[in-house]
């Protein structure tokens, strides 16, 4: 065995390790993520100066400077505003609640958390719910409630409220009411598994809505640097937002239909006589939101600086205009020198800055009496210290060690050249039957590390038989995020499953057409807007690696291909 291959087999066997290590989680994710810092440099495949750069490039810095927006958000309470101001537009007619919960849900997941945005809404969910059913289902909320997590911010003054809204309610017959509480069952299923399902989709909008999508980010720069930045913020939104609106909406009329059956004129609210639960259940979010008070200087502050951020991102290079990148820091070749990295740690230094109260000098009675003290500012270290989650930096700057590992050694070479009669396949049966491997990989493994993994392997493919990388890439990232079936699948699952109610089975149900149904509209997104976005139609220059094999590839070739 030569040098070469012998680098190859290395290269695999770290793979396969670090992969059944994220499979069976026996060390922690972002532990494992630290093999390619021992491995690649024993055995051969990089210098340890090369690997250790991986672990912190711009993808990292644009996941730091975005969760520094969204710390800030959740600190002062912005997020909980949002929901509860839509909530009240919508109102609480069974279809349109849960049709409220999910767009305020996904909206939320666009720019935090995923697992913070459900831990939020869930109990706002069960809290109304307690109180549209007039019964004793509230239960579940008090015994959830232990974990501090999943606590509303705001105690006891509602509570008392709800008791008396529930001696108003009108006594249900004897012969209904059995009937009655398997409906109210069902319907509580439908709201926390409507939260849990929003979250996961609401994630795959942005860039930085959840992690899988600066995995690929990240490795198409590292796999294929001339890429002229094709993935950025912009073109990603242009790509992904559509096919979440489209899985969302499709998302709401498979709960509506599995949770509230067919009888459309009753589950928007039609012809029932409970309205007297409807205002009850009305009144506990107009209390939440009373609660709240009028906003602060300081949630005022975290709004102008999320816009400016977002109207900053899009702008920087948008593609079908010049942007303020291209226009005021380019190099010699007019290409933009700032990054969406850049932009968001621009924002998120802004935030240790921009006092929370309005600036001047106020008195601090408590630590020094007589002495005057300026205002904190939005945001401290001890927050972030506290609140953002160090792991997935590790977990993604491992992702990108083993892809630039693989491309290093010659393995992603090599398993190209082994996948080449795949190019007898047409594309769109390539993409969707990749989505369907990704997507029930991912129910079992970490999103993070599922794209981690599937991607160089991927692009690797895609290069041998003269595929555009990013349409089996893009396609498989968004997969990632369809983790619906079991609680352990993602942290919002696994939060809606701990507040009771809920069974694996009901959770497997409804997961698993959903599932079907997402890769259904990434396929549909891959083949019809995404070719524009990207230049999917051609094979780029910048994904070369053979051109004879690939200008001979092209007499036989289907789909996206020159």
């Amino acid at each position: 065995m030569g040098e070469t291959e012998l680098r190859e087999a290395y290269c695999a066997y770290a793979i396969i390790l670090m992969a059944l290590y994220w499979c069976t989680e026996a060390l922690p994710l972002a532990v494992t993520a630290l093999f390619p810092l021992i491995l690649f440099p024993m055995m051969g495949i990089m210098d340890a100066s090369e690997v250790c750069i991986e672990y912190l490039k711009d993808s990292n810095i644009l996941f730091i400077g975005g969760l520094l927006m969204a710390i800030s958000v959740e600190h002062w309470n912005l997020h909980k505003r949002i929901a509860l101001r839509v909530l009240l537009i919508v109102g609480v007619r069974p279809a349109l609640l849960i049709l409220g919960f999910m767009l305020v849900t996904a909206f939320l997941s666009m720019w935090i958390s995923n697992t913070a945005t459900t831990a939020m809404m869930v109990p706002i969910a069960h809290a109304v719910l307690e109180q549209l059913h007039g019964s004793q289902e509230g239960k579940d909320v008090e015994e959830g409630s232990d974990n501090p997590t999943f606590e509303l911010q705001e105690p006891s003054p509602q509570k008392e409220e709800t008791k008396l809204d529930n001696r108003k309610v009108a006594p249900v017959p004897p012969a209904s009411k059995a009937k009655q509480n398997q409906e109210q069952i069902r319907f509580t299923q439908g709201m926390s598994l409507c939260v849990c399902y929003a979250a996961s989709i609401g994630g795959i909008a942005t860039l930085t809505g959840t992690s899988p999508n600066l995995v690929l980010q990240g490795q198409v720069n590292s796999l294929f640097p001339e890429n002229n930045n094709v993935v950025n913020f912009a073109s990603w939104f242009g790509f992904a937002f559509p096919t979440m609106v489209i899985l969302l909406l499709l998302a709401w009329l498979w709960l509506q239909i599995l949770f509230l059956g067919f009888n459309f004129r009753k589950n928007f609210g039609f012809g029932e006589q409970v309205q007297e639960r409807k205002q009850a259940a009305y009144q506990v979010i107009q209390t939440e939101h009373k609660l709240l008070g009028p906003m602060t200087f300081a949630e005022k502050a975290v709004s102008v600086l999320f816009v400016i951020l977002v109207l900053l991102w899009f702008t920087r290079e948008p593609g079908f205009f010049v942007g303020w990148g291209n226009l005021a820091f380019s190099n010699a070749k007019g290409e933009s020198m700032v990054s969406d990295g850049t932009v968001a740690m621009f924002i998120g230094i802004i935030l240790f800055i921009v006092p929370s109260k309005i600036p001047g000098l106020t008195q601090d009675p408590v630590e020094k009496p007589g002495k005057l003290k300026a205002p904190p500012a939005l945001l401290n270290w001890k927050i972030v210290h506290q609140k953002m989650p160090w792991n997935i930096v590790f977990l993604l700057g491992g992702g990108f060690a083993l892809a630039k590992g693989s491309e290093q050694s010659g393995l992603s070479a090599w398993l190209g050249n082994k996948l080449t009669p795949l190019e007898q396949v047409p594309a769109p049966a390539i993409a969707f039957i990749l989505c369907l491997l990704v997507a029930t990989f991912t129910e079992c493994t970490s999103n993070v590390a599922t794209t981690t993994l599937f991607l160089p392997i991927l692009a690797s493919m895609a290069q041998a038989i003269c595929l555009h990388p990013l349409y089996v890439m893009l396609p498989c990232t968004l997969a990632a995020s369809l983790a619906f079936m079991l609680p352990v699948a993602t942290p919002p699952n696994a939060i809606v499953f701990s507040f009771g109610g809920l069974k694996v089975t009901d959770m497997a149900r409804a997961g698993f057409l959903l599932n079907i149904i997402g890769v259904l509209v990434i396929t549909l997104a891959i083949n019809s807007w995404s070719f524009p976005i990207f230049g999917l139609h051609t094979f780029p220059s910048w994904a070369h690696t053979n051109t004879t094999q690939c200008l001979s590839s092209q007499v036989n070739s289907t789909g996206p291909r020159p």
